[in-house]
């Protein structure tokens, strides 16, 4: 599997290059992401958390890892994130544990102890 936080690094880039050639979608999308992941009945960290779920759900590659870093910058520990997917797992099956082993990855490539 390749490096998680290179993988990262150059979805961030091809983001910044497609976000600048649509500011106005970009300014849009930004505004609904930062309403939803402000602390309100649920803090940021448990909305992060359960976006890494959907997106584990989902197998959108880019949302997991923006997901699993956005929850680590918010305060979520490696514990909280694995249970995370674990529940994505007893949803999804076994299809969702490829996903998880790419949040794995990317935790001990951040040395997410």
């Amino acid at each position: 599997m390749e490096k998680q936080v290179k993988l990262f690094d150059e979805i961030i880039e091809l983001t910044d290059r497609f976000e600048n050639s649509l500011p106005a979608l970009t300014a849009a999308q930004h505004a609904v992401r930062n309403e939803v992941y402000r602390d309100g009945a649920l803090p940021a960290k448990v909305k992060w958390l359960i976006g890494l779920g959907i997106a584990i759900k989902e197998g959108c590659v880019a949302c997991i890892l923006t997901r699993t870093r956005r929850a680590i910058e918010a305060g979520a520990s490696r514990s909280e994130i694995l249970e995370v997917c674990s529940v994505a797992i007893a949803m999804g099956g076994t299809i969702c544990t490829s996903e998880a082993l790419r949040v794995i990855q990317l935790l001990d490539e951040m040395d997410i102890n």
